[in-house]
């Protein structure tokens, strides 16, 4: 790894700064192009949020993001990541309910499976899940190709009209069922959406689950249907829908990712605070470090959220006050608390206390849309729900790497967590009081839990923020709502990965197509970087 000292005054084509997973897939194609490019870190070790750590003496894990399927294969292929050692394995099945009265519910490990145990609790559901999933994958082909394409930038004139109609005349050719469907899914909520298509409660529960990660809100709220469209985006190995698991954590992503930077040319600068965007003449001229040290450079790549970069980073003369009001309005807050667990062995679940393949699944406490609703409800009146939604993950079933022989890592995901909390406490008072919530939501499924934790990593909204940069908690970089979406994301008007200030580009997550490790925003605002220094064949040459 390349952790140069900043050298004072040192000159570059192009700074980005964050080295998480978008920054390095930036710095990638820059470089590649040719451009003599620096990625600035503020912390010791790249990755942003996709890292690998220890967290408890011989136990690691993915820390804040934690599971694969968004991540584009296209930069998979040009980052070469799997010959860096990649590598990336599908789970058994996808998800895991534990239900009352000794009932579960799992869904994965192919349709004849799933339709198996959706007959448990409905023969009609069990009928009308081939159609489902096939409306959702014609929906996300359409979507997955849109991801790696800029938006078209409101008021850009006749070429921008060209690019709007390019990029809907797929969505044209859909049958007009599948459109009426992509429609609901864009303005409905989650619940009015599966009510449409199951009757289940159970059932409903597993679609739904997506519909609440990282949006802080109730499976009621308009619009909450869209967020479970956006996790059914990805793919493993090529198997369309699927998630998985990174041997050796995300960090292994994000390792081969600096790797094939370096390759490249790009130099990476760990430990390397940026305090300011510098502006001359209303164009960006480079970064000052927090240690007083600047560089420069025509070009600024920010792989952080629009809130930190336009609120913390920029001099409040740079921007003019209408955009900077709408950035102040910009809504943040995903409502995630984030648990690493050391295990002496595996939990044992009261439904299905065998060892088996719901071990290695993403194991959904969250019983119906209902209790989803109830826990939004809490988190607004108490700070966090007395039932909290959690999904647990167990990475060492399939990757032995990351705890001792006969020991186990898990990942709980937890949902419903006000960024702020109501009584003006800090979180960090709260954390652990709210964890031990989370501890008892698992403890009513699986007894005997609490005696198998040897220790515990706690990251509340504000630990989110304050290790990660992610502001309000955000794993997103802000809320995923049809208002912050495609061309209106951040801003309508700076949709297309360039800000207000010419020279400086957007390339994390608060741009299109959105949150998770998808890479997107980053191959995106590279490609919107070179279109305007008219590098683009230059880059085709190289790939």
């Amino acid at each position: 790894m390349t952790a140069n000292e900043p050298n004072n005054g040192a000159r570059y084509d192009a700074i980005i700064i964050g080295a998480g997973h978008n920054g390095l897939v930036a710095a990638f194609y820059l470089a590649r192009a040719g451009l003599k490019v620096a990625l600035l870190e503020r912390r010791g070790v790249v990755g942003g949020a996709a890292v690998t750590e220890e967290f408890h003496p011989g136990f690691r894990n993915s820390t804040a993001s934690y599971t694969v399927s968004l991540l584009q294969p296209k930069i998979i292929k040009d980052m070469q990541l799997h010959r860096s050692g990649l590598k990336i394995v599908e789970r058994p099945i996808a998800n895991f309910l534990p239900l009352e009265d000794g009932q579960y519910l799992k869904v994965g490990g192919g349709l004849a499976k799933t339709q198996a145990e959706f007959r448990k609790f409905s023969e009609r559901d069990a009928e009308r899940l081939p159609a489902y999933w096939a409306m959702l994958d014609a929906i996300a082909d359409v979507l997955r190709d849109l991801a790696l394409r800029a938006p078209p930038e409101a008021g850009g004139g006749l070429l921008e009209m060209l690019a709007l109609g390019r990029q809907a005349l797929p969505i044209g050719r859909l049958p007009i069922e599948t459109q009426r469907s992509m429609l609901d899914l864009f303005t409905k909520s989650a619940r009015e959406f599966l009510d449409g298509w199951f009757e289940s409660e159970p059932v409903k529960a597993a679609f739904g689950f997506d519909a609440v990660v990282g949006n802080y809100a109730s499976p009621d709220t308009p619009g909450s249907a869209y967020v479970l469209l956006h996790h059914v985006f990805g793919e493993v190995n090529g198997t369309k829908g699927a998630w998985g698991h990174a041997i050796g954590g995300m960090g292994s992503i994000t390792q081969a990712m600096a790797r094939a930077c370096e390759a490249a040319g790009a130099t990476i600068i760990l430990d390397a605070p940026v305090a300011q965007v510098l502006v001359k003449k209303g164009k960006a001229a480079g970064v000052r470090l927090q240690s007083g040290a600047e560089m420069h450079s025509p070009l600024v790549l920010a792989n952080i959220g629009p809130k930190l970069l336009y609120e913390q980073l920029l001099a409040p003369g740079d921007l003019d006050p209408n955009f900077r009001l709408r950035i102040e309005g910009y809504k943040v807050g995903s409502g995630s608390f984030r648990m690493n667990v050391a295990l002496s062995a595996l939990p044992r679940f009261t439904s299905l206390p065998v060892e088996g393949d719901h071990h290695g699944a993403g194991i959904i406490m969250a019983p119906s849309l209902d209790y989803m609703d109830k826990a939004f409800a809490d988190a607004k009146r108490f700070g966090w729900s007395r039932n909290p939604i959690v999904e647990m993950l167990i990475p060492s079933v399939v990757d032995d790497s990351l705890a001792p022989p006969g020991r186990h890592v898990a990942s709980l995901f937890c949902q419903q967590f006000a960024p702020r909390l109501p009584d003006g406490r800090g979180w960090h008072e709260a954390e652990d009081k709210a964890a031990d919530t989370v501890f008892d939501t698992i403890e009513h499924h699986a007894p005997g839990f609490r005696k198998l934790v040897l220790g515990r990593m706690i990251l509340s909204p504000s630990g989110l923020e304050e290790r990660f940069g992610l502001s309000g908690g955000d794993i997103f970089h802000g809320r995923m709502s049809l208002d912050q979406l495609w061309s209106a994301r951040p801003v309508l008007g700076a949709g297309t990965y360039r800000s207000p200030i010419a020279g400086l580009y957007m390339c994390g997550a608060g741009t299109h197509p959105g949150g998770g490790v998808t890479g997107a925003p980053g191959h995106n605002a590279a490609h919107a970087v070179l279109a305007d220094k008219g590098l683009a064949r230059r880059l085709f040459r190289r790939a």
